[in-house]
């Protein structure tokens, strides 16, 4: 049972659909996934052992940077290395691409994401007080989402 990443696209709508389901607190619409797949500003990468499905990641292109909107893991596979390895293949990509940094934002409680980010040498960079929905898993209230950005230009030295 070998992984690999695919990009995705239009034919893979169903697969990411039942992804996205499984996963998500409050999943992208079918019509959203199926933009994404068929938008040429976006990349959709795939991660798969053998014919399943188990993650992908969307990665947006901006003038000078790009942005990580979603990275999502099925419940039964994560813990598995699967988001660090999306998310080290959008890092290079972004980086190959030409953006200055890679943006990101994820939800204040979402404690595993944040870690992740920073590992890999992300940096807050801000909040949006009461952005996501509630949660009732969660208590119900509004949550913040966490700005966070890693750069790719060379720093100056002094």
């Amino acid at each position: 049972m070998t992984m690999h990443l695919e990009r995705l696209a239009v034919a893979h709508l169903e697969a990411v659909a039942a992804l996205e389901e499984s996963g998500q607190v409050h999943p992208w619409r079918r019509a959203t996934l199926a933009q994404a797949l068929a938008d040429d500003t976006l990349e959709v990468w795939g991660a798969w052992r053998d014919a399943a499905l188990l993650g992908y990641a969307v990665l947006a292109w901006l003038p000078f940077e790009a942005e990580l909107q979603a990275i999502t893991v099925a419940p039964n596979a994560r813990r598995q290395g699967i988001a660090g390895m999306l998310l080290v293949h959008l890092l290079a990509r972004a980086r190959q691409g030409g953006a200055e940094r890679l943006l990101l934002e994820v939800r204040e409680s979402n404690a595993p994401a944040l870690a992740l980010y920073r590992q890999y040498g992300f940096d807050e960079d801000g909040r949006r007080r009461d952005y996501y929905p509630p949660v009732e898993t969660r208590g119900g209230k509004r949550e913040a989402a966490v700005l966070m950005s890693t750069s790719f230009k060379a720093r100056a030295v002094d």
